[in-house]
């Protein structure tokens, strides 16, 4: 099959020294550069571990959690006054 790819020039430079010193065809080692490269980036095994939460009980909340505005604004107002106290 004929396609056509940009290469640097320099890249494509060291691709025909290198095809000239193995007597090979420039489309030869390429092809096989690239299935080299594909070869490679497969992983060998991968393993499929099953992800695995841990949790622990954190007790009634404090807040109706319904109400997330209100307790967005109540954390923020905790926190702006935690930076008064530190002085910030």
């Amino acid at each position: 099959m004929r396609t056509t790819v940009r290469l640097d020039d320099e890249l494509l430079e060291q691709l025909k020294v290198k095809a000239r010193r193995e007597n090979i065809s420039l489309t030869r080692l390429l092809n096989r550069a690239l299935r080299d490269g594909l070869r490679a980036r497969k992983p060998a095994n991968p393993e499929k571990r099953r992800f695995k939460q841990k949790t622990q009980a954190m007790g009634a909340p404090k807040m109706d959690l319904n109400k997330a505005l209100a307790l967005a604004a109540a954390l923020e107002d905790e926190e702006i006054l935690r930076e008064l106290s530190l002085g910030k």
